[in-house]
């Protein structure tokens, strides 16, 4: 896999970024690509380890070191379709993963691990401009009508996978647009949109149907749909917020996490917006709580408003620089990571809690705060208590709240279905075995994050492949769609 002494000759070169000052004036992607001779050596950096744990770290179980090596080689469409035997997406992946496949690295043991995603995204990137990635237009129709419910990146692959395989397939979206959270809920400084369309623009080749703005559950009834279809897939994710219930919260100024970059992305790409749904950071305190991909994006957006200071506070203690590797590897580790957002400028802040939100005249103007420490009990658990005489305030006009989401929404679709719940409120349904990704109702499947909990774009593209392949079995007896 790639050269044999690559490893040792060869540095790891990553993908480089255009300067904070440049950047944050625009919502464009702001990534300088590494040359075809640079992404080769890269490739050659892969080393022949006997047992590639990149394949462990891999959501979707890529192929990893197998178009390493075609890269190295210069075999770029053969790299391609290697990529896509086991990816739908790889330009999302490619921008918005976090890599675990890299933290699994052999070469991570020496903090040198192949630069796997930006390798990935060069690969699907050459496939789109050389125009060798086309619809897969199944040879014959199977007469089987499906409806996967949600476009994300779940609903999007499954659709995908299901279509190819010649069933008649509708996907739906209660939004504007395809792209569940992908579209609206990542910033397009992180994802150009013209990505998800060019994906769209090949589900419509594919056979798929689109029905945008229809909420089911609202606007159409979910049994409606299980007596109209073979089969029914439920992929609308995992969207309810977790509050911070504390004094103030009714304040204006307090909001959601996922409002606030909803509504910047969609006044981006000039979707319409209901009155005062726009939520704007200019010439404003703004305080994220909450220290995940979430609250890093609405750094980065608030930085972009014109924001006069960007403070994100955490109530976890700051994770170590550097992981014990004997200890870790090649698990993914609770390090310090500094995202391209935060990069931009705010202050970081760990082991605070939120005590209240603080306002005048009906208008946040601070949250005050104390600070945490974290111990463990004689069972090992971690318990967190506050430091006496620790209580500070930070000013604010704008707190996004960035602290994850709890389970999908239950109102409407699956209160009306009565689909069994596992006990965090998920769509119960387990992942193996003849019955992987049903659910407690005949002919009903789930993926994604509605199924699994909140978690990243690439688990949710895989659950989306897989419950592709159990719902043609369920239909067909059998089925040769890839697991």
């Amino acid at each position: 896999m790639g050269k044999t002494t690559g490893f040792m000759e060869i540095q790891r070169q990553e993908r480089r970024y255009a300067p904070v000052g440049d950047r944050t004036l625009h919502y464009n992607e702001f990534t300088v690509a590494l040359s075809e001779q640079e992404l080769s050596h890269q490739g050659a950096r892969c080393m022949d380890c006997g047992i590639p744990f990149c394949h462990q770290g891999c959501p979707v179980n890529n192929n990893i070191p197998d178009w390493n090596d075609l890269v190295y080689k210069g075999e770029w469409q053969e790299a391609l379709e290697v990529l896509h035997s086991t990816n739908n997406f790889p330009e999302f992946t490619g921008r918005i993963c976090p890599a675990p496949c890299e933290s699994s690295c052999t070469l991570n043991l020496t903090d040198e691990s192949v630069t796997i995603k930006t390798i990935e995204c060069s690969i699907v990137d050459k496939g789109w401009d050389q125009g060798w990635i086309t619809p897969q237009i199944a040879s014959k129709k199977t007469g089987k009508r499906v409806a996967v419910i949600g476009s994300g990146p779940a609903g999007m692959a499954c659709a995908q996978q299901l279509a190819r395989a010649g069933h008649n397939v509708a996907l739906y979206e209660k939004e504007d647009r395809i792209g569940g959270l992908l579209r609206y809920g990542i910033p397009d400084f992180k994802l150009n949109k013209k990505l998800i369309d060019r994906r769209v623009s090949q589900l419509l080749a594919e056979g798929v149907s689109l029905h945008t703005q229809t909420h089911v559950g609202v606007d159409v009834s979910a049994q409606s749909l299980r007596d109209k279809y073979d089969a029914v897939i439920l992929t609308g994710g995992a969207e309810l917020p977790r509050d911070l219930p504390i004094p103030g919260r009714e304040l204006k100024g307090v909001e959601y996490a996922m409002d606030f970059l909803r509504a910047n992305s969609k006044k981006i790409q000039g979707s319409q917006l209901k009155k005062g749904q726009f939520i704007s950071a200019r010439g404003k305190h703004v305080v994220v709580i909450g220290g995940g991909d979430t609250g890093s994006d609405c750094i980065g957006t608030s930085a972009r408003h014109g924001a006069v200071s960007i403070t994100q506070i955490e109530i976890m203690p700051q994770p170590p620089e550097k992981e014990n590797k004997a200890l870790t590897w090649p698990n993914w580790p609770n390090t310090m990571r500094t995202s391209t957002s935060q990069a931009e400028g705010c202050t970081r802040m760990w082991s605070i809690a939120s005590k209240e939100f603080i306002g005048k005249n009906g208008k946040l103007t601070g949250v005050r705060c104390i600070k945490v420490e974290w111990q463990q009990d004689d069972n090992g658990q971690w318990q967190m208590s506050e430091v006496e005489g620790s209580e500070f305030v930070l000013k604010a006009d704008l707190v996004t709240l960035a602290m994850g989401f709890v389970h999908p929404v239950h109102e409407g679709m699956l209160n009306e279905l009565g689909v069994e719940q596992d006990a965090r409120g998920n769509v119960l349904g387990e992942t193996e075995g003849e019955s992987a990704y049903t659910t407690s109702l005949e002919g009903v499947f789930s993926a994604g994050d509605m199924r699994r909990g909140q978690s990243l774009v690439v688990w949710a593209i895989r659950e989306g492949r897989q419950c592709a392949r159990s719902v043609d079995a369920y239909l067909m007896g059998s089925s040769e769609l890839p697991r």
